[in-house]
Formats: C-alpha cells, structure tokens, sequence
C-alpha cells in the first residue's frame, strides 16, 4: 500500500471508531435515565449494571448500526476531501477512480470482519450476560399464556399439552405419541407432568400407557407417578424471541433445524436473524460505494449537503429493511429475500451512482 491507501484508511477507520464511541457515549447516557428508576427499585449492584449489562450493551449497539456509522464516516471523510479539493488532486495526479476506492474498500472490508465475527461468536456470549441481567432486573416473568400446544420433539414423536404453567413448570393433560412407519405404537396420557429440578426430568401424575403390539394386541399400563425423559425442556416454555440473540453461528442453525422439526411458527423470525448476519457486513461494502460515489463530487452545499444525503440513504436503507422483514415475519415473503431485498436494490443504486461519479 502506498501513503495513499494509508491516509484514507486512517481518516476512515478513525471517523468510524470516533462516531461509535460518540453515540455510544450519548446512547448510554439515555439508556442510564431511562432504567434508572428500574435499577433502584430491583436494587440491581453497580457492579452488575457496569460488567453485566453495559459492557455488553456496547458491542451489540455497535454491531446493531454499524453500517449507519460506516456510511455516516464515510460521507464525512469523502466530502472533507472533495471539500479540500484533495480528490481533484488525487485524480488529476493520474489516480484513476478504481485505484482510489482500493482504501475505501479495505476499510470497508476490515469494518465487515469485525461485525461478522462480533455478531456471530462474541455477541452472542456477551448477550447471554446481558439478557440474564434483564430478565433478573428490568423485565417481568414470562407468563406462557398458549393452549391445545401441539408439537413435534423428535422424529416421529409428538406431544400435546392442553396448557402449561411455566411459573410452576407444570403441564396439564399430556399426551406423547410415538410413531413407526406412520402407524401408532405408543400413546401415553398423564393427568399432569411436573418437572423435577433436582433429577432435570419430567414427573408424570396418573399416567397411562397403551403399547399396540399388532393391529388387535394391545398392552396397557398405567400408575399415579412415574418419571420419564423427554426431549423437552421447561425454558422453551419462556423463551423470549431475542433468546436467538445469544447463541453463535453453529447453535443458530442448531436451534432453527430443531424448531423445523418441532412446527414452529415463529420460524421467520430466527431465519431473519441468521441471514441478517451475513446481510449486515455485506451492507458495508455497499453502503461505503454508496457515499464514496455521492460524497466525491464537490457540491455547493459543502459537507452539510453530502451529510444530509447521506442520513437520507441510511434511513431508507433502515425502512426497506423494516418493510420487508415485517411481511416475512408475517409469512408473505421468504426470510431470506427479505433480508436481501435491500442489498440489492441499494447495490443497483451503487452501481448508477458509481457510474456518475467524477472519474
């Protein structure tokens, strides 16, 4: 690289880490006055405020609009440039326009790494900490409110609760079903299944067990107490939807191929954070195109214009992205087409205003 590469890359990775440590800052400040109240009344310790929730609150937040602050850094840097007539320098000194986005494009590139791995494989350990911390001090219990749950826990096993207690862990009117080539050979009913904290299994209460040995043998078996392992934990019962939050790369796909084979129908929203992962970083590169190309020009308005572009371009990149979610969470569009949706109309629109770019 040559001093070039290295003045860009400075001022552009070093506007990027001032702007997030900036709005952290601010960020942080709101979110102090607006738990305040609920941090005295749990009587939560400072020492948990700060390494609990906090120190973990700063790289979700910053992995959250990481591409606003590449863009926002990047139109800033671009437009000081053209403002200083240094682009016109650069170019007229025999620089073609190609030669100089390579800066823009490593920085872009380094950004896109650092959000891949944080939002993969350090978040989500961190957010484990900080969740926990809520749960305990800002959020109230979860009550599981569903009935008639019907569900799959394994291949060819099924369950049916009738509704579920998850302050208490208990369950009413249970009934598990096992299957072999379609037909029925087992079906237990139990008047309750209680979880047991100390063994980690299920208590079933006046059980009942039919095993079909041959379409007219038929065994039964019953009791009042019987304890049983099932593929079936009580924390799926309160499971927050941000839960998805905690876990890396490799349990996310763990977790939604578990939830395909169990039916569940808020899938959409688990696929929607996974590919949004990937979505997210490949924005960055976009993204930067984006105001490179619009801030390169020197405009009469100065940096306020380009700047004012610039939170126009993020803010519609943010409204697609809200638009096309949404239908997919309501189960009108593939989760993954609406993740991308944007990247693609705001990669066509990098492409015309590259094109248009001073060469």
């Amino acid at each position: 690289m040559k001093i070039l590469d290295y003045y860009i890359i400075k001022k552009f990775l070093g506007t990027y880490f001032y702007s997030i440590i900036l709005i952290i800052s601010v960020a942080i400040v709101f979110d102090i006055s607006e738990k305040l109240d609920d941090f005295i009344d749990k009587q939560a310790p400072i020492k948990a405020i700060i390494f609990e929730y906090y120190l973990n609150f700063i790289p979700y937040f910053t992995n959250l609009f990481s591409f606003l602050f590449t863009f926002i850094s990047v139109i800033f840097v671009t437009s000081k440039m053209a403002s200083d007539s240094e682009i016109i320098a650069i170019l007229n000194s025999g620089v073609s326009f190609n030669r100089f986005l390579r800066p823009y494009f490593i920085s872009a590139f380094v950004i896109a790494s650092l959000n891949y791995t944080l939002g993969n494989f350090i978040i989500p350990p961190a957010s484990k900490v900080k969740l926990a911390f809520e749960e305990k001090y800002l959020r109230n219990p979860i009550r599981y409110s569903d009935r008639n749950l019907h569900k799959q826990i394994e291949p060819n096993i099924f369950i049916y609760l009738d509704n579920y207690n998850n302050i208490e862990d208990v369950g009413y009117k249970f009934c598990i079903e096992k299957f072999e080539n379609k037909k029925l050979i087992s079906k237990l009913n139990a008047d309750l299944i209680k979880w047991d904290t100390i063994k980690n299994n299920w208590n079933l209460i006046n059980y009942r067990i039919r095993n079909f040995k041959s379409e007219f043998v038929e065994e039964i078996i019953s009791g009042s107490q019987k304890d049983t392992i099932i593929k079936l934990h009580p924390s799926e019962f309160a499971m927050r939807d941000n839960v998805v939050e905690s876990m890396n790369l490799f349990e996310l796909d763990q977790f939604i191929a578990d939830q395909q084979m169990k039916g569940a129908e808020d899938i959409e929203a688990y696929l929607i954070e996974k590919h949004t992962r990937i979505a997210g970083p490949f924005a960055t590169f976009i993204l930067m195109l984006i105001g490179v190309s619009i801030a390169s020009r020197k405009a009469k308005g100065g940096i306020g214009l380009h700047i004012g572009l610039g939170f126009l371009f993020s803010f519609s990149y943010i409204l697609f992205m809200q638009i096309s979610t949404t239908f997919s969470v309501e189960g009108s569009m593939n989760p993954m087409l609406a993740v991308w949706i944007p990247n693609i109309i705001f990669s066509l629109i990098a492409i015309i205003l590259y094109r248009l770019a001073p060469k």
